[in-house]
């Protein structure tokens, strides 16, 4: 292909313009403290998980060779499924290699022409996806609005199924949706309601299987989405929910049908993962418990967040330079915590994403606190401004 091309000339000036505005992304390796990673439980190298994982790779070797329903499947996926939906409370629950691949194949397998989707607004990337890929009507309502949700299911006619799509705890904003209230107004308008729980699994509940358990909304919910590479410290996602909704997923997700199996060490890694979950409650007390700390301290810093649990803590503050500005202040005193942008987030909200984790300690947090308040002087980004 020859230099200079049209296309070339194309993505150049695309680049160009992102580095303008101060979006252009770079990868880099993790050092200094950890703020910003989903690790909240620190299991990704936990002793039981790693060599569940070293002794199913070389049992069953490194690569699975080929998609479940050819040679790719493994008792192992069985396994790690059965403990899952035993896990979460469901009939059954099947295995993807990725939680945009789940929610892919959850929104298009089930959603067809004639259908409607109600989806709130501040869903993230996967979700909006694989509404955009589904042949169903979509509707957007405003973020964890239950009124505007009844509003909408009211004057939402068609033809085939009402679906509404919610992430339990939102990824950015770490917030909460109104599960209880969802499951009540979708089982009285005949709404199947389906619940990305990717950042609630493993840390709320009694048995640490998400916000849907501790919220008490299991029996209005159609399907759940759950990571595996957040709070479980592996990777990939499983869909949870009835045993015919799973058995269809088998038969006609694409992103399953058609994907190469991941290794099958995953799975075996996944499984000892739910097993310390339940086995080691203390972890997910203490991150909510430092959650709830480093929040205090900030909001008596000054900082405009709500008073909470949740381990996700944004710092917004408007332009994307200052907040690459004060994030790069943080990472030079030795804390990894990385700045948020459109179009991860809305113009005019680029923000530091605040991710706390089982390791952190009183002394840190202090001294993070008081880190962080310097660099936003400095940077000329105070005060603080909430989402």
């Amino acid at each position: 292909m020859s230099t200079g091309s049209p296309l070339q000339a194309r993505v150049t000036a695309r680049l160009s313009a992102l580095d303008e505005h101060c979006l252009i992304r770079r990868l880099r390796t993790p050092s200094g403290f950890d703020l910003s990673s989903n690790d909240y439980l620190g299991l990704a190298r936990h002793p039981r998980i790693v060599q569940a994982m070293t002794d199913a790779a070389a049992r069953e070797g490194c690569g699975s060779t080929g998609s479940r329903l050819l040679r790719g499947h493994r008792d192992l996926f069985d396994e790690a499924e059965t403990a899952f939906a035993a896990f979460k409370g469901t009939e059954r629950a099947l295995y993807f290699s990725s939680g945009y691949l789940a929610n892919l194949a959850v929104l298009t397998t089930f959603a067809e022409a004639g259908d409607v989707v109600l989806s709130d607004q501040l869903n993230h990337a996967s979700l909006r996806d694989g509404l955009r890929l589904s042949a169903a009507r979509r509707i957007v309502f405003n973020h964890n609005d239950a009124h505007a949700l009844t509003d909408h299911l009211a004057s939402a006619h068609g033809d085939g199924q009402t679906f509404v799509v919610v992430e339990s705890l939102f990824s950015m904003d770490g917030d909460r949706a109104p599960l209880a209230e969802y499951a009540t107004i979708c089982r009285d308008q005949g709404a199947m309601l389906i619940v990305d729980e990717a950042h609630a699994v493993g840390i709320y509940g009694a048995r640490g299987s998400g916000l849907i358990e501790e919220l008490g909304a299991g029996d209005g919910v159609f399907l759940s989405v759950n990571s595996g590479g957040k709070a479980l410290g592996v990777a990939g996602a499983f869909v949870a929910g009835p045993a015919w909704a799973i058995e269809y997923l088998v038969q006609r997700a694409r992103p399953f049908v058609f994907s190469t199996a991941p290794p099958p060490a995953i799975a075996a890694a996944l499984e000892a993962a739910i097993d310390v979950v339940a086995d080691e409650p203390e972890r997910r007390a203490t991150v909510r418990r430092r959650a709830a700390a480093l929040r205090a301290a900030l909001i008596a810093s000054g900082a405009a967040i709500e008073h909470d649990d949740s381990p996700i803590i944004p710092i917004v503050l408007g332009n994307a330079d200052r907040a690459m500005a004060v994030a790069g202040m943080l990472q030079a005193r030795g804390f990894d915590v990385r700045a948020i942008r459109p179009p991860t987030v809305a113009e005019g909200t680029a923000r530091l994403r605040i991710s706390v984790n089982v390791g952190l300690t009183d002394a840190l947090m202090d001294e993070f606190v008081a880190t962080l308040m310097a660099a936003l002087h400095a940077a000329d980004a105070w005060p603080a401004v909430s989402s």
